[in-house]
């Protein structure tokens, strides 16, 4: 592809070019900065901006420039302060920069296909929002493009810049629209060289689960499950209990072919049983996204403002931003913080009375990190009446099941407790999940489930693991420990800046900030047929560089660090020698 359209990130190779050109247009043509006689144009920003480049066969046709939030400053800072631009503080936005084409291409796609870039990048570090300066007589071209004016005129120079913001998601569906079949006709011979894919995904939600492009998602070549590590979603590691597995094998014809209880009315007499719940407080679903989707929908409206932990599940900020609209803000989690929820935050933080929802997920995926219930009870006992709670406790299991709120949320008719039978009890692809709040919420969402809301197996295999107890309390507790071993592995490895555990059945990986990204780091792994998560799209706090991995049993986490000392080396990252660790085989072993 020597003469196809490429787009990839700048080298130190290119740096050179990019200051000429600079100075070219800024100084010599624009006349916002002096001409100096070096023929170069640069700042201070330099080292920390992100360079991404058009070019063709040798050619170089322009280039676009990105400041990510966790660079600390932006060059909006030379011109206004934080309280005339509250936006850089609030949103976290990345900056796209200098969007700079050779004079002789700009009547060409380079321009849009840069931007276009730019917003496909700082998507893949989940950004949101971004923030630009757009010179003022080209302001209609800004507006059209979607981003708009925040009221603050910048002069530089002979320019005039007007301070511009606009949602990533917003921005991109511009771009699509506008230029949409362009777009469509270049990729087919684009020379696509940036770590994230072309397009977003259809759905517009990130998920785990990549792992069955290499299984086939047509099941015609099953026998791959046995070849691949699957440890970029969070499915249990040991199979269910023998119990559920010969409740499945008894009659798997009359569970195929037999319709449900229709309200699954065992199952929830099962739950108020084990868990000492009323049953009229609780409402069962095909998983907890299930659930999500059904109460979100009936509770929020376009004018509902809802407050998510960040970093957090995803799910949640796909169904209230994109699915319904919702206005949705942040509670921002510090790595400094050791990623840990502190309830004097969360409390000033809700306790105006502002928010219609408030999400806490608890145990917290991604971060791994666990709030004690006495803690989030004292919050939510004080918040105001009007915000209702979404307490998510799909991995509390790997805490202390008795350290839940579901007994505080079966009483008050603002709180719910949402439950996943799925990851705990070995059950993700049999969808059951539940929820616990008060008898008048949960008899609203009951009439407005659909019956049969759960399988036939699957109502039998909750049933049956909810019967079996010492067999799930064991795995839970044998997780921890694989969980310290596959850690105790990473850690021995010459190539990452921490190695982050958290209380559940996974762990989080975090790449040098010279280093290769969390994309590369997952793409690698791939070539030995280990899955794993790039946590980037999910929060720009991971600064692209964090990779979540799910525990497996001893013999796949031993497949994964060998995967990742291979990946480092691949990477250029130097990995530790593989010798003499137990339990590690060479990388290549299982191709």
């Amino acid at each position: 592809m020597d003469h196809a359209l490429q787009l990839r990130t700048a080298t130190p190779r290119d740096l050179d070019w990019i200051h000429g050109l600079r100075h070219r247009v800024y100084a010599e043509e624009l006349g916002q900065h002096p001409v100096e006689p070096s023929g170069r144009l640069s700042d201070g920003l330099d080292g920390d901006n992100v360079y991404l480049v058009a070019a063709r066969g040798g050619t170089r046709i322009g280039f676009v420039s990105l400041t990510p939030p966790w660079v600390g400053r932006y060059s909006l800072d030379k011109y206004l302060t934080r309280e005339e631009l509250p936006v850089l503080s609030e949103e976290a936005p990345f900056e796209i920069r200098v969007l700079t084409v050779e004079e002789k291409w700009r009547s060409t796609v380079a321009a849009p296909l840069l931007m276009y870039a730019a917003l496909r990048w700082t998507a893949a570090r989940g950004g949101r929002r971004v923030v630009a300066m757009g010179r003022t007589e080209l302001l209609d071209m800004y507006l059209a493009a979607g981003l708009r004016p925040v009221g603050r005129t910048i002069r530089s120079g002979a320019v005039s810049f007007e301070v511009l913001s606009g949602s990533v998601a917003e921005l991109t569906a511009a771009v699509a629209e506008r230029h949409g079949r362009t777009l469509e006709r270049l990729r087919r011979g684009l020379d696509w060289r940036l770590d994230v894919p072309f397009a977003p995904r259809a759905d517009g939600c990130e998920h785990g689960g990549a792992f069955f492009s290499a299984i086939g998602t047509g099941f015609r070549t099953l026998s791959r499950r046995h070849e691949v590590v699957a440890a970029d979603v969070l499915d249990a590691w040991f199979p269910p209990s023998p119990e559920v597995r010969a409740v499945l094998s008894e009659d798997p014809g009359w569970a195929a072919r037999t319709s449900p209880p229709t309200g699954a009315e065992g199952l929830l007499a099962e739950i108020a049983r084990v868990r000492g719940l009323p049953v009229e407080s609780l409402a069962v679903g095909a998983g907890s996204s299930d659930l999500i989707f059904r109460a979100f929908g009936r509770w929020l409206t376009p004018g509902s403002r809802v407050l998510l932990l960040d970093p957090g599940y995803g799910e949640y900020a796909h169904v209230t931003e994109r699915v319904i609209g919702c206005q949705v803000d942040r509670l921002r989690l510090r790595r400094e913080d050791g990623w840990l929820l502190d309830p004097a935050r969360l409390d000033a933080a809700t306790g105006g009375g502002r928010y219609d929802l408030v999400v806490v997920v608890n145990p917290n995926n991604p971060t791994g990190r666990h709030a004690p219930a006495d803690a989030l009870r004292a919050v939510i006992a004080a918040s105001p009446v009007r915000t209702r709670w979404w307490i998510d406790e799909a991995y509390l299991g790997y805490v202390d099941p008795a350290d839940s709120l579901a007994g505080f949320a079966s009483a008050d008719e603002r709180v719910v407790v949402c439950t996943s039978l799925s990851k705990m009890y070995a059950l993700s692809g049999m969808r059951a999940a539940y929820l616990v709040t008060g008898p008048e919420t949960a008899r609203e969402l009951r009439r407005w489930t659909p019956p049969w809301p759960v399988s036939l197996p699957a109502q039998l295999a909750a049933v049956t693991a909810l019967r079996d107890p010492a067999y799930y309390a064991a795995c839970w507790s044998r997780t921890h420990v694989l969980r310290g071993e596959l850690a105790d592995g990473l850690r021995a490895l010459d190539g990452f800046s921490s190695v982050d555990e958290g209380v559940a059945n996974f762990l989080t990986v975090t790449l040098p900030p010279s280093g290769p990204s969390a994309a590369e780091l997952v793409r690698a792994c791939r070539r030995h047929d280990v899955f794993l998560r790039d946590l980037s799209p999910m929060s720009p706090a991971y600064e692209g560089r964090t990779v979540r991995i799910a525990v497996r049993d001893t013999t796949e986490n031993a497949r994964i660090v060998a995967a990742c000392a291979s990946a480092l080396d691949a990477l250029g990252l130097r990995a530790a020698t593989l010798s003499g660790v137990p339990g590690r085989t060479s990388a290549g072993a299982h191709r």
